[in-house]
């Protein structure tokens, strides 16, 4: 499965911890995340990653363009929650894609824990039929 990652920057070290914490099912995966949060990742795990720009010069955009493409199969997206935070429209825009072309999406831990357990189970098999690049 092809899985897209972004953690705005309060929630960088949370989406490194929850990468760390479930590195085993997520090295059977192909990832892409942000620049920032892909080193971050890499350096803390080891995992193979592919660095997209940084989200505020395209990155976020360029994982749109895959979702559109529907070269992503799911999406770890954690934003910061802080009340006066300001979402862009490049994070609305994320979140509109994934509605439209029904990719499973993730804004918080817990939502995350539940989309990689369910992909280890086998419970997003039906991705390979909308995306044959999706297998392991």
């Amino acid at each position: 499965m092809e899985i897209a990652i972004i953690a705005h920057d309060l929630k960088k070290e949370l989406m490194t911890q929850f990468c760390i914490a479930y590195c085993g099912i997520l090295s059977k995966h192909h990832l892409c995340a942000t620049a920032v949060t892909a080193k971050y990742i890499a350096e803390s795990t080891g995992l193979e990653i592919t660095r997209l720009m940084p989200g505020e010069q395209g990155g976020e955009q360029q994982i749109a363009s895959r979702i559109a493409y529907n070269e992503i199969d799911v999406l770890l997206n954690f934003r910061d929650t802080r009340p006066t935070a300001k979402y862009n429209e490049e994070d609305l825009e994320l979140l509109r894609m994934c509605d439209l072309y029904n990719i499973p999406v993730a804004t918080n831990i817990a939502t995350a824990e539940v989309l990689i357990t369910a992909l280890d189970r086998g419970d997003l098999d039906w991705r390979q039929l909308v995306n044959p690049r999706a297998q392991g």
